[in-house]
């Protein structure tokens, strides 16, 4: 997250620091260090409200700093950022607040009543401080912290919002919080950071052990494990995701411990407590398990038509598509007299399964089929202007059956041909595209790497990590602007592989 900007009028900066229209012009005069007056990004809707934007305005947060770090307008500044008092009576914890945007700690503090938000969110300082504001403050609370989401120098980095202006933000320090309170503050991890455990905390608590808590997406696979309509293979696979995902999360709340709790860079240590600590007693679970038998099991899922493993899917999609039987998502145009047309011959309409469900990612679909020759799943739905499209699965291989490549064809994507007279979308990694062209200065090395390893064997799995080492002749012919429905036969593909390109 970060502080909010929040722009001030002439009259606003009068009211804040108390002073007159010449009061203005005086202080402006007086101190060399006061903000300048700044533009205010430009409001697309400004036209359409009857009140006209200011043309002078001040960044507020500025504003209220300098009236802080100013002696004759201190009182009138950023509560968290004027000097401290020398003699500073302990603060006191004064409990557990439930607030709108999370659970929050009170301290009574010489300044007042500080409220801390155990939350990382935009807006939640503001916005708790001007809920405050609008109730009548009835806890008097001066300032509301929230966390930055990330490390200070004296612990965890704060934003506030003092209720006297809850529209301003701006940053403030632990270990000035920590002083105002009169003892170490606690912190918890993200994923641990609970309200039912923020709510049991009190000062002198020993450190919380708790489970990390599962997500959405480890949820679903957990209850995909369970379910008696997925063999033992599949159970496996989802089993081995979901283990990877809690250990991650578990090594997470562990690193976050380490850093925000660790002493800090003066010689005192920060004034941190860590509320919290994961539990491993059965920490990591087995994860990474035999890749095939885990592709296996995900392909088995891709075939049912349980929504269980619908669900199951769209996580392998988002997290680890590799373990899928698929390539990367293509669209094309239906259209008559294409490359397409003679590959649409060949689809065989199907009910859905678990694939074509992930495959729409929820667009409305007209039709269902698959590729019988490489099992692909393909659907014919309709685009933004309501024309049809063919969305589909590259796949990763294709059929060799002893025939070899053909051409290339370029329509869209990239088509390949073979001896054996089929035609197929070129095969392509799941997170990786086909394409041609002189792309605005990045170059198709990824169709070049394609063309090269089908041109020697036809049934080869893409392999594209490293796919700018593709034969720069290759390249060179990818890179030309050919135009839809362009054909690269054999001969051509070959005699650019083994050409170098001409130099520019």
């Amino acid at each position: 997250m970060g502080v909010n900007s929040s722009y001030l009028s002439k009259t606003e900066v009068q009211q804040m620091l108390g002073v007159n229209t010449f009061g203005l012009w005086r202080l402006v005069r007086k101190y060399d260090d006061f903000p300048q007056p700044t533009e205010k990004p430009h409001d697309p809707f400004a036209a359409f409200r009857d009140k006209q934007e200011s043309e002078e305005v001040w960044d507020g947060t500025q504003v209220y700093r300098w009236a802080a770090h100013t002696p004759e307008f201190s009182h009138r500044g950023a509560v968290l950022l004027c000097p401290l008092p020398e003699v500073l009576t302990p603060g006191r914890w004064a409990g557990y607040k439930d607030t709108p945007k999370g659970p929050a700690l009170d301290w009574d503090t010489a300044l007042g009543t500080i409220r801390i938000v155990h939350s990382d969110d935009r807006n939640v300082a503001t916005d708790v401080a001007s809920a405050l504001a609008g109730a009548g403050n009835p806890d008097n609370v001066v300032t509301v912290c929230a966390l930055y989401g990330d490390m200070g120098f004296t612990g965890p980095a704060l934003v506030a919002s003092d209720t006297a202006h809850p529209g301003i933000e701006y940053e403030a320090d632990w270990g000035d919080a920590a002083a105002l309170a009169g003892q170490a503050l606690p912190w918890w991890p993200h994923l641990l950071r609970l309200p039912q455990l923020i709510r049991e905390w009190q000062p002198g608590a020993p450190v919380a052990v708790v489970e990390v808590p599962p997500n959405d997406n480890e949820t679903i696979l957990r209850r995909a494990a369970r379910n008696d309509a997925f063999d033992v293979t599949s159970h496996a696979a989802v089993t081995d995701m979901a283990n990877d995902i809690r250990n991650n999360r578990t090594d997470s709340v562990g690193h976050e411990n380490e850093i925000f709790g660790k002493e800090g860079y003066r010689e005192t240590p920060n004034p941190v407590v860590i509320g919290a600590e994961p539990d491993t007693s059965r920490h990591p679970l087995p994860s990474g398990g035999d890749r095939q038998t885990l592709k296996t099991g995900w392909h088995k899922l891709a075939l049912s038509s349980h929504p269980d493993a619908v669900a199951a899917l769209e996580v392998a999609v988002g997290r680890e598509p590799g373990l899928l039987p698929f390539g990367a998502v293509t669209e094309v145009p239906v259209r008559s007299g294409t490359i397409t047309e003679r590959w649409a011959r060949r689809l065989a309409m199907c009910d859905p399964t678990a694939a074509h469900a992930v495959l729409a990612h929820g667009k409305p679909v007209d039709s269902f089929f698959i590729d019988p020759l490489t099992d692909m799943p393909v659907l014919r739905i309709p685009d933004d202007r309501g024309k049809p499209v063919w969305r589909f699965y590259a796949p990763l291989s294709l059929p060799a059956s002893g025939a070899e490549l053909t051409s290339a064809v370029l329509h869209h994507t990239v088509w390949i041909t073979t001896s054996d007279g089929h035609v197929h979308p070129a095969p392509c990694t799941p997170t990786e595209h086909l394409w041609w062209g002189d792309g605005w200065g990045d170059r198709p090395s990824e169709a070049a790497a394609v063309a090269d390893a089908l041109l020697d064997d036809l049934g080869a799995t893409v392999d594209l990590h490293e796919h700018w080492k593709a034969p720069k002749g290759l390249t060179a012919l990818f890179t030309e602007e050919h135009k839809h429905g362009a054909e690269l036969t054999r001969s051509t593909l070959l005699h650019a592989r083994m050409t170098p390109p001409r130099a520019r």
